[in-house]
């Protein structure tokens, strides 16, 4: 992992046969939810905008625990920031300034076990991509101004709607395969590393799955799902299942 205030590095071409390797972000590069701290940052920007996300919150907070309502309620909340914005651009000029101003928090985020696989993939000449359910403005940000990493980035559409910039294709689960096919990645995934459920049709398409930073609740159902003997590993989120890697 280059250091702060390091230039990017110089990799190698990729071959047109190159591995391709797919890694998500959150809980997997970033110790966190990225999209949930950008969020926040845009409701904290104006009093108005704290008294409607509280007034929402009785409703829809409880969603976010679930699976299946999860979407409507994060959904409430990325509304409450962005309602007043008419075009994605607006949204992705505040993403960069949030990255920018948020520089070092962001740093204490990023996983430096999981740049250092990142590195690795890039110095033998892998075709990596990162594919996040996060607005992918603000991965390619966080990866460009922190991490010095220049990646393509495959996330969560965005665009008008209810009179705020919502999302209007979510990079999740099986479409989240789908988005990948689409924006060119049409070879087999070699190896791919997520910490999430939602993530299992990438993972089983993957020749070699990791699963990184889980749940501990959700070791079990990996085990039983994935092929034996996929690794199941800990890259530095404390609160999260794994076997512990440390750093090169």
């Amino acid at each position: 992992m280059p250091p702060p205030g390091s230039t990017r590095h110089r990799y190698p071409a990729i071959a047109a046969d190159a591995p391709l390797v797919v890694f998500d972000f959150d809980h997997t590069l970033y110790d966190g939810d990225s999209g949930g701290h950008l969020f926040a940052w845009l409701i904290k920007r104006a009093w108005w905008r704290m008294l409607l996300a509280l007034l929402l919150a009785p409703v829809f907070a409880p969603m976010i625990a679930f699976l299946p309502t999860r979407r409507v309620g994060i959904g409430a909340f990325v509304w409450a920031g962005t309602i007043g914005f008419h075009r994605r651009r607006d949204l992705d000029e505040l993403i960069d300034r949030y990255v920018v101003t948020h520089t070092g928090q962001i740093r204490q985020h990023l996983l430096p076990v999981a740049l250092d696989v990142l590195h690795r993939h890039r110095e033998q000449g892998d075709r990596v991509v990162v594919a996040t359910g996060a607005p992918p403005e603000l991965a390619r940000a966080i990866l460009g101004f922190v991490a010095h990493e220049d990646l393509p980035v495959v996330g969560t559409l965005v665009g008008p709607r209810f009179g705020a910039v919502m999302a209007t294709r979510h990079c999740h689960h099986q479409m989240k395969m789908t988005m990948l096919r689409e924006a060119g990645y049409t070879a087999p995934v070699a190896i791919a590393y997520s910490d999430s459920s939602a993530d299992l049709p990438l993972l089983q398409a993957a020749l070699k799955p990791v699963v990184v930073n889980p749940k501990p609740a959700r070791v079990a159902m990996f085990r039983e799902t994935l092929p034996a003997g996929t690794p199941i590993l800990n890259w530095g989120c404390r609160d999260r299942a794994g076997d512990p890697v440390s750093g090169s």
